[in-house]
C-alpha cells in the first residue's frame, strides 16, 4: 500500500491545519494556494481563540482546538492569554452562562460567571449599564494568524508536504480512483514562453477544498455547487494617549445573536483592536474584488457603541480599519466533508465564519478524518458539519428556514 496523494486547496488556517494533519497520519499533501499562505480572509482576522459560548456541542469543538494550540505554543507559536468576556443583557443569558461554566470545567477548560457589579475588576473602564454580567475564560487570547499560518507551515513542509503557493486550479480531470488538476504556472518567470504542460498537471488521490471565501468557486471546478456567502467585516485599531494600567481581555457583546456585536481587545500598549460582529449586507462580496478598507460609517457606528461600554478610555482616537470576508454558512456552522456522498474523495472543509481561526484545528482534524478514514472517527458528533443537501442551502434561504424554527438567522434578529 503507499500513502495516498492528497491536494488541499488553500493555505489559510483551516488548509494548513488539514494538510499538517494529513502528513502527521502518513500521506503525501501537496497544497495550493493562488496567492501567499494567510492571503484571504485568515490574514485579516483578529485572531481571537476562546470557549466562551452556550452551545455543548461549539464548545466540544473548541476543546479540541485549544488542546492543538497548547501542543503548538509549546513548540514555539506565540500565544496571548489575556482572557475573553463574553457580556449578558440578560438573566437568561445568565443561566446559559452558568450552565457553560459546568460543561468547560467537566471538559477541563476554566471559566467563571462575573456578575454585573463585578465587571469593572475586570475591566475597570467599562460600563455595566444594561449588563447582568459575562462569562469569562481567563486562558483565552488572540495570537496572529498570519504568524500561525506560517509556522504550522513549516510544520507541514518538514513532515515532506509541500505548499506551492500563487498555484490557482484552473481545471480538473477525473480519472477512475483519482483526479487530475491543472494550475497556471509560474508567475514570477515572465521570460519563458513556453511551458512545459507536465509540470502544470497533479495526479492525486484526493482533494480538500479549503479555499475559504473562494471555496465555492473551487467546487464549481468539480461540477459541485457550495452555498457560503463571503460577508464582509470591518476591524479598526484604538490608539490610547496612555498605557492602560491593566491588560484589556477580548470583550464580546454577542450571545446567540443578541447584543450589538462589538467587540474588542487588547493588541498592545496604548493600542486596542475593535470591530462589530454583526452586519447588515444584502449581497454577498466578491472575494476578488471588495472595498477592503474600513467605511467612514463603520468608524462611526463603531465609535458610538466603543462611546456606550467604555466611555472613558483615555484619549481614545480610531486608527487604521481594514475588512476581511467570513465565509458563512447558512446555519453558521463550518461545512466539513463531502458534499456528494458518491465522491468521498472530495472533501470540503470551509464556511467558519468569524471562528475560523479557532476552529481550525479540529476542522483540519475532521477533514483528514474523511480522507483517510471515510468518517469523522476522532470527533464524536461531527458528522453533522458535513454538507449535507439539508444544510448545504443558500444563505438568502436562511430566513424562511429560520421561520420553520429549524434555525437562527442573525439577519432577521
Amino acid at each position: 500500500m503507499t500513502a495516498p496523494h492528497v491536494v488541499v486547496i488553500g493555505a489559510g488556517t483551516l488548509g494548513v491545519c488539514t494538510a499538517l494533519n494529513l502528513v502527521e497520519q502518513g500521506a503525501r499533501v501537496t497544497v495550493l494556494e493562488a496567492q501567499s499562505i494567510a492571503s484571504g480572509s485568515s490574514g485579516r482576522s483578529v485572531g481571537v481563540v476562546g470557549s466562551q459560548l452556550t452551545d455543548p456541542f461549539e464548545i466540544m469543538l473548541r476543546v479540541h482546538s485549544l488542546r492543538r494550540f497548547r501542543q503548538w505554543e509549546g513548540q514555539g507559536l506565540r500565544f496571548n492569554h489575556i482572557g475573553y468576556l463574553r457580556l449578558a443583557r440578560t438573566s437568561v443569558q445568565m443561566e446559559l452562562f452558568a450552565k457553560s461554566v459546568e460543561i468547560q470545567g467537566e471538559a477541563g477548560l476554566r471559566s467563571r460567571l462575573i456578575r454585573a457589579n463585578e465587571l469593572r475588576d475586570l475591566v475597570p473602564h467599562i460600563s455595566p449599564d444594561g449588563l447582568e454580567g459575562g462569562l469569562f475564560g481567563p486562558d483565552d487570547g488572540f495570537l496572529d494568524p498570519h504568524e500561525m499560518c506560517n509556522f504550522l507551515a513549516g510544520f507541514v513542509r518538514a513532515k515532506g508536504g509541500e505548499i506551492r503557493q500563487y498555484r490557482k486550479v484552473l481545471g480538473v480531470e477525473r480519472w477512475p480512483g483519482g483526479y487530475t488538476l491543472e494550475i497556471n504556472g509560474d508567475p514570477i518567470d515572465r521570460k519563458r514562453r513556453l511551458i512545459d504542460r507536465k509540470r502544470r498537471l497533479i495526479d492525486c488521490d484526493a482533494v480538500v477544498n479549503a479555499g475559504g471565501a473562494w471555496a465555492p468557486q473551487v467546487a464549481a471546478l468539480f461540477g459541485q455547487r457550495l452555498h457560503i456567502w463571503p460577508e464582509r467585516h470591518e476591524a479598526i485599531v484604538i490608539h490610547l494617549d496612555e498605557p492602560l494600567d491593566y491588560t484589556m481581555p477580548m470583550v464580546m457583546d454577542l450571545v446567540n445573536g443578541e447584543g450589538s456585536g462589538l467587540n474588542f481587545r487588547h493588541e498592545k500598549p496604548g493600542e486596542l483592536i475593535a470591530e462589530i460582529h454583526k452586519v447588515d449586507a444584502i449581497a454577498p462580496e466578491d472575494p476578488d474584488n471588495y472595498n477592503d478598507q474600513c467605511e467612514e460609517r463603520s468608524k462611526v457606528d463603531l465609535a458610538e457603541l466603543l462611546l456606550e461600554r467604555v466611555p472613558d478610555l483615555p484619549g481614545a482616537r480610531l486608527g487604521r480599519g481594514w475588512a476581511g470576508l467570513y465565509p458563512v454558512t447558512a446555519d453558521h456552522r463550518p461545512f466539513v466533508g463531502p458534499i456528494d456522498a458518491s465522491e468521498p474523495t472530495l472533501i470540503t472543509a470551509a464556511g467558519a465564519g468569524g471562528y475560523g481561526i479557532q476552529l481550525a484545528p479540529v476542522i483540519g482534524q475532521i477533514a483528514a478524518d474523511w480522507v483517510l478514514h471515510g468518517a469523522p472517527v476522532s470527533v464524536p458528533g461531527s458528522q453533522s458539519l458535513a454538507p449535507s443537501v439539508e444544510r448545504n442551502i443558500p444563505v438568502t434561504d436562511r430566513c424562511v428556514v429560520q421561520r420553520a424554527g429549524r434555525l437562527r438567522c442573525d439577519r432577521c434578529r
